[in-house]
């Protein structure tokens, strides 16, 4: 995993600790340390969300199989079709970097529960991860949830036939 530097390990530990977070060790060489950067780059998200008209901050963070973090924030539009969210930001992201498969994505908000990808999201995800690719939900009072690419998006669209 490409650590900007251990300060934001350190970091992602203490957000996790004080807000209670319920990371959990996965199959799939998935672990806690990798979850809690995913946090704290979704987390750091939040405040560059471009929200003017819902107000609603989402913040996400994808994986890709070198182990590189991309951010991505939910980014608003007057024309509402055009408003794009965290989640395909981040993926987006990282195609534009040059990458085409992610390994992991985490998603966060200030909601209730754990808040999760919309519909267009979610094909999207599954056009660039594996179905048993993790996907979190999370939200900012330490909620956490721990899914796959398969049970959020059931019978996706994955090629042309």
């Amino acid at each position: 995993m490409t650590r900007n530097n251990d300060l934001v390990v350190a970091l992602s530990v203490k957000l996790c600790h004080n807000k209670g977070c319920k990371l959990i060790d996965l199959k799939g060489g998935r672990n806690m340390a990798e979850q809690q950067e995913l946090l704290t780059v979704a987390t750091a998200m939040l405040d560059k969300a471009y929200t003017p008209y819902s107000h609603f901050h989402v913040g996400a963070a994808a994986v890709d199989a070198s182990g590189k973090i991309y951010g991505g924030c939910n980014i608003e539009n007057a024309s509402f079709g055009a408003t794009n969210c965290a989640e395909r930001t981040a993926i987006f992201s990282g195609i534009a970097a040059g990458e085409t498969h992610f390994t992991a994505l985490l998603v966060t908000g200030n909601t209730d529960g754990p808040i999760a990808p919309c519909g267009i999201c979610r094909q999207v995800i599954a056009e660039f991860f594996d179905a048993d690719a993790p996907i979190y939900l999370t939200n900012q009072k330490g909620a956490f949830t721990a899914t796959t690419v398969a049970a959020i998006l059931p019978g996706a669209f994955t090629d042309l036939n």
